[in-house]
C-alpha cells in the first residue's frame, strides 16, 4: 500500500520575502512623540495701568431754594423734575403786604424830597440875605444844617423804597442756577418764612456731571516710586472710563478735573473728582459707579495670556515657553498688574518669546513639542466646518 506525503511547494518571491521579514531586526521606540501645544507669540508694548476705583455721582452744580421773604404761597410755576433755567419763576407769594410796603416808601420818598426842596429854597434865601448883611451868620448856618439834613432824608428814603422794591421783588422766588429742579416740598396755601431751615425744591445742574472717587494714598505712594520706566500720570485731562451699577461700561469718557489735597485720617484715602459729559441725563446724582483710573505708563510691557500663567508652591508666577528647537522652557515672571484677560509682565518674557496657552497639562519643561499659533489653529476648524 503506498501512502502519498503532501509536498508544500512556494514561489520564489515568497520564499524572499519570509526571509526579508525573519532577517529584520526590532528597534525600541526612543520616547514619546511630540506633542501639539498652541501658543502665542508676545509683543512688547507702552501699556498704560488703571485701577478700578469706587465712586458716588454728584451733581456738578446743587442749590436749595428757599424763600428770602414770609408769606402764602400762591402758586407753584414748574413742573417737578423738568428743565429749568436760571432766573425761571417757581413760586408766587402773596405780595399785598410788600406792595403796601412799597407805597409807604414811595410816599416816604415824595416826602423828603419834598422837605429838602423847602430846606434849599430857605438856604438860598438866607445866602442872599447874609450877602446884604442883613441876617446873622447863625441864620445862615442853620438853614444850611437843615438843608443838609433833608437830603440825607431822601437817601434814606431811596434806601426804604429799593428795600421794599427787593422784598416785592422776591415774592416770585426764581431759579437760581440752571439744571433739574426736583420734587416741590411745599403745597400752594403754605406759609413760609425768610430763610426757613426746609428747602422749597433743588435745583441740581446734571451736564456735566460729577463722579467722586476715592484713592488710597499709600497706592498713589507706590505708583509714584515705582521705576524701570513706568511714570505716574498725575497731570490733570486724563481721560477715565466709567462703568455703571449694572456692569455695563458708559458710552462718554470723562476726565479727572480736581484732586483734594489732603489725606483723610480715618481712611487714608484721597479724594478724587471726575467730570463726565451727561447730555441725555443718564447718571443721576446718589448712583454708585466704578471707574478704572489711569495709574501710570509701563514702557515696553509684555501683555501676557492668564491661562497661560500659573503659579508654584511658592505663589511665584510661571510660563511655558517653546524655543527655536521647540523645546519647553520654564520662565518665573514679574507681573505688575492685570489689564482685561491679560497680565502685564515687565520681567522674564521677552518680545518674540512663544507662550504656551493650550495644552499644559500635556507638556513639560525640557519636553519636545509641536506648537500652533493660537489664531492659525483656529483656522482648520473653521475651514472644516
Amino acid at each position: 500500500m503506498t501512502h502519498l506525503r503532501p509536498s508544500l511547494t512556494f514561489g520564489s518571491g515568497a520564499v524572499l520575502a519570509l526571509s526579508l521579514a525573519l532577517a529584520q531586526p526590532v528597534f525600541a521606540q526612543s520616547g514619546p512623540p511630540a506633542m501639539p501645544v498652541t501658543v502665542v507669540t508676545l509683543s512688547a508694548q507702552d501699556v498704560t495701568l488703571s485701577s478700578p476705583l469706587p465712586g458716588r455721582v454728584a451733581a456738578s452744580s446743587e442749590a436749595e431754594v428757599r424763600p428770602q421773604v414770609g408769606g402764602i404761597i400762591q402758586t407753584r410755576q414748574f413742573e417737578e423734575g423738568s428743565a429749568v433755567n436760571e432766573g425761571d419763576p417757581l413760586y408766587q407769594i402773596d405780595a399785598a403786604t410788600y406792595q403796601a410796603a412799597k407805597a409807604v416808601a414811595e410816599a416816604s420818598l415824595a416826602q423828603a424830597k419834598a422837605a429838602l426842596k423847602s430846606a434849599e429854597i430857605e438856604y438860598e434865601r438866607q445866602q442872599e440875605l447874609k450877602s446884604r448883611n442883613v441876617v446873622a451868620q447863625q441864620n445862615l448856618d442853620t438853614a444850611i444844617a437843615e438843608r443838609d439834613s433833608a437830603a440825607a432824608a431822601v437817601k434814606v428814603a431811596e434806601a426804604n423804597l429799593l428795600a421794599a422794591e427787593i422784598d416785592l421783588e422776591r415774592t416770585e422766588i426764581r431759579a437760581p442756577i440752571s439744571g433739574v429742579v426736583g420734587l416741590s416740598d411745599i403745597s400752594q396755601g403754605a406759609l413760609v418764612t425768610a430763610g426757613q431751615a426746609s428747602a422749597l425744591t433743588t435745583i441740581r445742574a446734571l451736564d456735566p456731571i460729577y463722579v467722586d472717587v476715592t484713592q488710597s494714598a499709600s497706592e498713589m505712594l507706590r505708583w509714584r516710586r515705582l521705576g524701570s520706566g513706568q511714570e505716574f500720570a498725575d497731570d490733570l485731562g486724563q481721560t477715565v472710563s466709567l462703568t455703571l451699577a449694572d456692569g455695563i461700561a458708559y458710552d462718554h469718557k470723562g476726565e479727572l478735573s480736581a484732586a483734594e489735597p489732603y489725606v483723610n485720617e480715618d481712611t487714608g484715602t484721597i479724594l478724587l473728582r471726575l467730570s463726565f459729559p451727561n447730555p441725555d441725563n443718564f447718571l443721576l446724582p446718589g448712583m454708585y459707579v466704578q471707574v478704572e483710573m489711569p495709574q501710570g505708563v509701563v514702557s515696553d510691557a509684555i501683555l501676557v495670556p492668564q491661562e497661560a500663567v500659573s503659579r508654584d508652591r511658592r505663589g511665584r508666577p510661571m510660563a511655558l515657553v517653546v524655543n527655536a528647537e521647540n523645546v519647553v522652557e520654564q520662565r518665573v515672571l514679574e507681573v505688575v498688574s492685570d489689564q482685561g484677560a491679560n497680565w502685564v509682565v515687565t520681567d522674564g518674557l521677552a518680545a518674540g518669546d512663544r507662550v504656551i496657552v493650550a495644552g499644559l497639562q500635556k507638556t513639560a519643561p525640557g519636553a519636545t513639542v509641536v506648537p500652533q499659533e493660537q489664531g492659525a489653529a483656529a483656522q482648520p476648524t473653521a475651514d472644516n466646518n
